[in-house]
This record gives C-alpha cells, structure tokens and sequence, in this order.
C-alpha cells in the first residue's frame, strides 16, 4: 500500500478546509478514513479529531450545531447501509437550517454495488432531500474534485453535502492534485431600486407599521432598532430570530405563534402595514390577513418570498442595504400612538401568561416556567443553549433572555424530538470554554439516551437540565385544542439522575422548587458533565398568544371527553394548573 492513501488525501483535504472534528461511528467500510484521521494527531497537533457518538443521528445534530454556531464547515461520517442511514434525521434538521455540513457516507465495496449484497443501500439516492450535493466517488482520480466540489456546495449554499466512498476506495493510492479550497467573502444582495421605491411609497402611506423580524437580521440589531424607531414601528420576532432583535431592543412586543408570548400577535394585526424582514415564518394562522393589511417581506433568498401570505411589496435583498435605502425615501414618523399602545399591551401580557408562574417559589410539582425562569437568572452571560422541541422550545422561547452574546439553538425547522443534547455535543467540542446547557425533555432525552455515554466519555462539560413531566407536553396540548383527550402522550417515571450519575454524570433531582435554585447552581458550577433531573407539573401547558375561538371550542370539547370517560379529577386539576394562564386571571 502507498505511503499515503485516497483516505489520507480526503483527511487532508478536510484539514485544508479547516475542519478539525469529525463525529461518527467506527465500521468496516469507514476503518480506512478513520484510520487516516487517528494517523492526523488530533487538533492539539493540526489534524482532526474523531468523536465517537452512540448514533449516527446525534452525530449528525452535533456537526449541525457546530456549524450554525461557529458559521464553519463541519462534518459527520456513517458506515455502509445502517450506519449511514441513521444520519438522515440530523441531515435534514442541519440543511434546513442552513449549516455547512459534510456527511461522510461510506458505501460497500464497488465490485459488489448492484448485487443486493449484505448493508446494500443508494446513499447517493437516499439523501436527496437533505442535501444541496451528492456525489458516489468510483476511482482515486475522481477522488480530489468531488471533496472539493462538495465542500464548496456545503459552504457556498450552507447547506448539506454528501460524498458517498465504497469501502475499497479509500485504501487505493493517492493520485492527483487537490484542488486549493479558498473560500471567499459572503456578497450582499442589493434590493432593487424599483422594489424599494414601491416598498417607501407604501410606507410614507401607511399611518401604522409593524415589524416582524426572523434569522435575516443577524448582523442587523441595531440597523433594525434604529429603523423601527423612525418608522415608529413595534418589532415582533419569531423564534430564529429572537437572539438577534431581542436584546436591548425599547421596540421589542414578544414572539408570535404557537410558541409566542406578548403583543407580537396584536401588533402585527393591527398595523396597515406589516414588514416581513428577513424570516420564512411558516404558520399563515398567525401571520396578517392580506385583506385587512399590506404585507411587504425583505429577504435575501427570493424563493421565500410571498410562499406564505399574499406580499404586495416583495424585495429580494440583504437586510442592511435594504433598511439604509428605506431609510432615506422615508421620513420620520411622528405619531407614536400605535407603538406606545402595543408597548404597553406587551407590557401587560408579560406579567401574565408569561410572568405569573416565574415567583411560584413554593407551588409543587414544579412548575416549568418558574424552572426556566430560575435557570436563566443563572445562566453565564455567554452560556448556549440548546431545547428539544416541544415544551422545552416553549420555555426557551419565552424565558431564556439573550444579550447579544448568548445562543440559543433548536430543531426549529425541522421540528426534530431528542435534537438538545446532541446539539449541545456540538457545541462543547466546538466551544469547550463556554457554557452549554440544555432544555431537555424527558421524552426528548430518552430517545437518544445513550450519548450520555458520548458525554461521560469525553468529559464534556455539559449541564443537562431535564424538564422531567412523564409526558409528551406539548403533543398533548395540541390534542387538546384539536378537540382529542389526551392519549398515547404519558410515559413512565424515570429518576434520569440515577441514570446519570450510573454513568459517570454528576446527577441531582430535585422534587421541591426551594431545592430547585441550589440544584442548578450545583451543576452549573460542577468540573464536568452535570444533569439536573427537574420533576415539574405534568399538567401545566403552554397557551399561545392569541387563542382562536376554534382552540377554545377544541380545548372544552376535549376536557368533556375527559370528564365523560372518568376524568373528572384529571380535568380539574388540569384547569387550576393553567388558569392563571387565562387572559384577565
């Protein structure tokens, strides 16, 4: 065998690229690759280092999560059929969200494709609705090119690229040159001149404006809260967008959707004219009625505009540019009417759905809002934080308070359950001197249970909260307001700190909210993983901003299925743990 190998070639390629992890597990038809990464020393020494997850799946979250965080490229590798089949989940959930990522999906050895021979699958056919490229290499010369191709598809449309390898290809001699991978500066996208001057007519027209702000306006706070301030314009966000306008925004009304708190619900329905900046929200139930508001949406990608509410003033271009040439076609608006009366509506909603539970210091079981809340008074300033989706996404949404130098992450797109810790594995390898903390559910976190193991084993430092109801949360909040007792959505107890400290994890439950304060301190201060296993009310449930007065109907029509199938107790005790919750309560 040649002294450096197809697989060697690829690993260099990859440290070329600035790559220095690489998460997966170990096969057959991988052994060659992982091989070459042993033989790089590590990123103490300028290589790449392998780390082991329990499933492809959590390896695939982590590589997303690290490239979202740090805006770099990131890679994960499965073996021959099975073992490349597990990273679909996490794929999806990382193209979605537009993180550079390279999958490694080893295939069988080439004399044997197309003979139904043992782990046979297509990669190459497989993964094509979560990736931007894929491509199957058959001979060493091609090699070189297509790692560079994907490479550049995964970074230049930030998104997922697969390189499907036969296990025999790796171990044939090296031959060509690698083509250099030089990446270039990120363009901005000018509106068109036209587009805005429709766009500033209609603002120089309209007596209220209302901004609804998405992941676009990264890079943009403070152009977005200077230009809300001339529009007079209250700032709803939603919830990819939340950690970019948030913080030190005087214009900030909240979060709409099922997930939503505040008055970004009123405010963008009250306005004549609602901007759509820089978000591909995907609920048209919450989004303005076009009939009774003129919507206008900015957005640098123009496949998103207009595919979810009827837009009159569609401007395809970055937010920057956009907002200064706004700017200067507008003038000042002077009437603050609209934008102090939203002010103050929000004002009043935080103290109620959102704000009521934070001070039930001594209401047992636990209530999760006054769990999330204690949590972020501890968290450190520049602490990431990852939610499985589903109740956990609720809390984060509505508790964790960005700074303008905190994250917070999700499976926001992709929706994905037992997204947190994986996500938060992502995170600590790249990021090993910040806090990571996650806002698991129990039923999240039992999916992918074992990488616990993947955590104990590298020692990372990463502080599991567990929102533990022994239910699906919000699986049963939506039967309930689609008119269906719950069913199917309870699971058994688990003490999940037993189960961490069992592994090596340091572990505390806590049943009483006055333990709840010194628990998390405990963790968050702790040398090494932490999880704080939190017992809280099962029935507490998570009322969005607006309630349709079909939710009602579904909401009473489900509780007297309840009462009629013996529920009686069950219902009762599901109205006192919510009714705070109700509007004027």
């Amino acid at each position: 065998m040649s002294s450096r190998t197809v697989a060697d070639q690829i690993i260099d390629q990859l440290v070329d690229a600035g790559v220095r992890h690489i998460y997966g597990i170990v096969g057959d038809s991988l052994n060659p690759i992982v091989d070459a990464v042993r033989r790089t020393g590590g990123s103490a020494k300028g290589g790449i280092d392998w780390i082991h997850v329990r499933n492809e799946e959590a390896a695939a979250f982590a590589a997303g999560a690290e490239a979202q965080l740090t805006g770099e490229l990131a890679v994960c590798a499965g073996s021959s059929g099975p073992g490349n089949l597990h990273l679909i989940n996490g794929l999806f959930d990382a193209h979605r969200s537009g993180a550079p990522v390279l999958a490694i999906a080893s295939h069988i050895p080439s004399s044997e494709i197309g003979s139904s021979y043992f782990q046979e699958t297509h990669p190459d056919q497989l993964f094509v609705e979560c990736s931007n490229y894929r491509e199957l290499i058959s001979t060493a010369a091609q090699s070189p090119r297509v790692i560079n191709s994907a490479l550049r598809h995964a970074v230049g449309l930030r998104g997922v690229a697969v390189v499907v390898i036969p296990g025999d290809i790796p171990l044939l001699d090296a031959v060509g040159v690698e083509p250099a991978f030089v990446r270039s500066g990120r363009p901005s996208v000018v509106p068109a001149g036209e587009d805005i001057r429709s766009l500033a007519a209609a603002i120089e027209k309209a007596k209220t404006v209302a901004i609804f702000a998405g992941a676009g306006v990264e890079g943009a706070h403070d152009e977005v809260v200077a230009f809300a301030d001339h529009l007079a314009a209250p700032v709803g966000h939603s919830l990819r967008g939340k950690e970019w306008i948030q913080y030190d925004n005087p214009f900030d009304v909240g979060m709409t959707g099922l997930l939503g708190y505040g008055a970004a619900h009123a405010g963008i329905h009250d306005a004549d004219l609602v901007i759509l900046l820089g978000t591909d929200f995907p609920y048209e139930q919450f989004l303005p009625d076009p009939a009774t508001a003129v919507i206008a949406q900015i957005d640098s990608d123009a496949s998103h505009l207009g595919r979810r509410a009827s837009v009159t003033h569609p401007v395809h271009g970055d937010v920057l540019p956009a907002l200064a040439a706004l700017t200067a076609l507008t003038t000042r608006k002077t009437d603050r009417g609209f934008l102090e009366k939203t002010l103050k509506r929000h004002e009043k909603l935080l103290g109620g759905a959102v704000g009521k539970y934070t001070d039930a210091a001594h209401t047992t079981p636990i209530h999760p809002e006054f769990a999330a809340s204690t949590l972020d008074d501890l968290l450190a300033d520049d602490a990431i934080v990852t939610a499985d989706t589903g109740m956990g996404n609720v809390w984060q949404a509505r508790y964790i308070t960005p700074n303008g130098r905190r994250r917070i992450i999700g499976s926001y797109l992709h929706g994905s359950m037992a997204n947190a810790l994986p996500q938060a594995i992502g995170a600590q390898v790249a990021f090993p001197g910040r806090q990571v903390v996650t806002i698991s559910g129990d039923g999240g976190l039992s999916m992918l249970l074992g990488e616990l193991v993947t955590i104990a084993a590298y020692r990372l430092p990463v502080k599991l909260m567990v929102f533990n109801n022994s239910a699906l949360g919000l699986v049963k909040l939506e039967m309930f307001v689609d008119g269906y007792p719950d069913f199917g959505v309870d699971v058994p107890g688990v003490d999940y700190a037993a189960v961490a400290n069992a592994i090596g994890i340091f572990g505390r439950r806590v049943e009483h909210p006055q333990d709840l304060t010194g628990a998390i301190t405990e963790a968050l201060e702790h040398d090494g993983p932490a999880l704080v296993d939190i017992v809280t009310d099962p029935l507490a449930l998570s009322l969005p901003s607006a309630i349709t007065s079909a939710q009602v109907k579904g909401f009473s029509l489900a509780m007297s299925k309840v009462v009629m199938n013996g529920g009686v107790g069950e219902a009762v005790a599901l109205l006192k743990s919510n009714i705070r919750h109700l509007p004027g309560l």
